[in-house]
């Protein structure tokens, strides 16, 4: 808030809100001010609000979120005051007109903050992913033929319920060609004899996110798939064996693109990995155009893949811890083909 001479600090995305309060419900905004946090809520929240954070003065608003903040802050005269990027254009002006000469629109500074993983927020990474590795086990034991994609994705979204977790988004379940699609929807589409499967799926435990890809086979394996496949595993291990705190994050998206390209297989247009924690995706972003090193405390997922339309897809990823000695694999569900 400094670097940026501001005061008073609005947050309004929500996973922000969540990190500077502890609160984990919807429709509320921080405010923060040197001498400390407010959250600013309506009724619905107003007893899971108090139980959730001790160390903030909780508002319950009877007005509009704009006008309650405004209220609270216009008679601060002299008070810089910067609100983040991801409130509304009209929520914006609407703040703008109440308080004019004193705001200014400000990103990235929770999240910069965010982009380093304490203890409690690595355990809680770790925790998601086994509890990932245990409703993915569960899960395997019950596909067979027939079944359709969105009943594969169904019972492994119940078995990451069963498990003590929520789903940290739409799972992915393609089958076939299907997978050639990096953000493929479930479909009634069948499992077949000799098929290819692909699940994309994440779980969320006490707030915080893990994302996990596998590939295999419900029978015989197709040259052209396990040449494929071992191209993508060979790639991840090029890109882990370049991770530690202080590495350039292009020099890792490299290494993964550099190994695909060699394979004579079309190299994948999305980053070969990014930041997780309270969202899905966070900062870093690795990609051949993302500036910076990696830091010790980040946590990222690395996933290379080769999309063949009509053939098939093969994505594999792994969430990981950046140390100053290396990497620490959180995700340690095998890659097993078959």
């Amino acid at each position: 808030m400094t670097q940026v001479k501001a005061d008073c600090l609005i947050v309004t995305k929500s996973a922000n809100v969540t990190y500077i309060t502890g609160f984990s419900g919807e429709d509320s905004w921080a405010i923060v001010m040197p001498k400390g946090v407010s959250l600013v809520t309506d009724s619905r929240y107003s007893e899971q609000a108090r139980q959730e954070c001790k160390r903030c003065r909780i508002i319950v608003r009877k007005k509009g979120m704009v006008k309650t903040i405004a209220e609270m802050l216009q008679n601060r005269r002299g008070m810089r005051i910067a609100v983040e990027k991801s409130a509304s254009i009209a929520e914006f002006e609407q703040l703008k007109k109440c308080l004019p000469g004193r705001l200014k629109a400000i990103g990235n500074i929770v999240e910069t903050v965010r982009r380093t993983k304490d203890e409690s927020e690595i355990a809680a990474i770790r925790e998601a992913a086994r509890i990932a590795a245990r409703a993915f086990e569960n899960t395997r034991r019950q596909i067979k033929h027939g079944m359709t994609e969105n009943e594969l994705a169904g019972i492994l979204d119940l078995e990451i319920r069963k498990s003590g977790g929520q789903h940290a988004f739409e799972t992915i379940a393609a089958f076939g060609a299907n997978a050639s699609r990096p953000h493929h929807r479930p479909t009634s589409r069948k499992l077949r004899k000799n098929d290819t499967v692909l699940i994309d799926f994440g779980v969320r435990f006490n707030g915080y996110c893990c994302d996990i890809t596998r590939c295999f086979t419900s029978g015989k394996i197709s040259r052209l798939y396990y040449r494929v496949y071992k191209a993508v595993q060979k790639a991840q291990a090029a890109a882990l064996k370049e991770i530690k705190a202080g590495v350039e994050i292009t020099k890792v998206d490299s290494a993964a693109r550099t190994v695909i390209k060699k394979s004579g297989l079309p190299v994948y247009g999305h980053g070969t990995g990014h930041g997780l924690g309270l969202e899905v995706h966070e900062m870093p972003s690795l990609s051949p155009k993302t500036e910076g090193t990696l830091q010790a405390g980040n946590v990222i997922t690395i996933e290379p893949g080769v999309y063949m339309p009509g053939k098939l897809g093969v994505r594999i990823e792994d969430d990981v811890l950046v140390t100053e000695k290396g990497p620490v694999l959180l995700s340690k569900i095998p890659k097993n083909l078959e």
